[in-house]
């Protein structure tokens, strides 16, 4: 008797142990949203799990305070809207923002296989690849996607983009290599006829390389919805817009002046995350 109610004691504790367990990991499965109160209206935003160091350091960027009282600072009808530039908290008149942000860059989590650039897609901006060729996000800065419909044409050529985009360091990379070891055998380098073997040797990898190709259900977002597939690759995208793409329009469809900062103010009031 005593043993048969050690026995079930064991499975009790057991399937408690295994009832907070799956609690905790659907706690953390779950995905937060932040409200963006701005002067044309309230956006809400949830943040993907799927790219965690961006996720965090905006929840806490948000509960901070960091984004209240900053401008839209550049808005691009049919492309996005941009904010989170410390230096627009006091804005001066006619004064070009873009360049300001914390002390600290975020490491690219770039998965275009998943989270891809459709309307009302959350991103960070970055510098460009001339400066930046690890693709790191602004510590602050951020877009929100308006876009245009797709077509089918501008999809594919934009699937060879991607598949194309390791090409230019596996060139640099194959060619610093051929370089040494040419050096290495006292052989004359002939830089023609070396970026020629170069290139066929990379053009032999890119016939076995995995191409990079949209679902058919993201093609169809692209060509009903709408976005910005060009950036896919390229930008993080960490969340997306689960209320008030009206206000998104809004804001993208107000008159700006030239470097894109709308003529009359548009602010964000507040960010709370629920």
């Amino acid at each position: 008797m005593k043993i048969k109610n050690i026995v079930l004691a064991v499975f009790l504790i057991a399937a408690m142990n295994l009832i907070t367990f799956c609690q905790t990991t659907n706690t953390k499965s779950v995905e937060k949203t932040v409200l963006i109160e701005t002067t044309l209206g309230s956006i809400k935003v949830k943040l993907y799990n799927e790219t965690p160091q961006h996720r965090d350091n905006f929840l806490k960027l948000a509960e901070e305070g960091f984004y209240d009282s900053l401008l839209f600072h550049r808005v691009i009808k049919d492309f996005m809207v941009q904010a989170g530039d410390p230096a627009t908290r006091n804005p001066q008149p006619n004064q070009r923002y873009g360049s300001g942000g914390p002390s600290y860059t975020i490491p690219a989590e770039v998965n275009p296989a998943q989270l891809i650039h459709k309307k009302g897609a959350l991103s960070a901006a970055r510098t460009g690849d001339q400066v930046n060729p690890e693709r790191r996000s602004s510590g602050s800065q951020f877009y929100i996607v308006q876009g245009r419909v797709a077509n089918d044409a501008e999809l594919t050529q934009t699937e060879l983009n991607i598949s194309q985009q390791p090409l230019q360091s596996m060139f640099s990379q194959m060619l610093a290599k051929e370089i040494q070891n040419r050096q290495a055998q006292g052989l004359t380098i002939n830089q023609d006829s070396l970026v020629s073997d170069v290139r066929q040797k990379l053009l032999a990898q890119w016939e076995s390389m995995e191409k990079f190709a949209y679902t058919p259900e993201q093609r169809e977002v692209y060509k009903t919805i709408g976005g910005t597939p060009f950036l896919d690759g390229a930008y993080t995208v960490f969340g997306e817009v689960v209320e008030g793409l009206d206000v998104v329009d809004k804001i993208a469809d107000v008159e700006t002046q030239p470097g894109d900062r709308p003529t009359s103010d548009v602010f964000i009031v507040k960010m709370t995350v629920e």
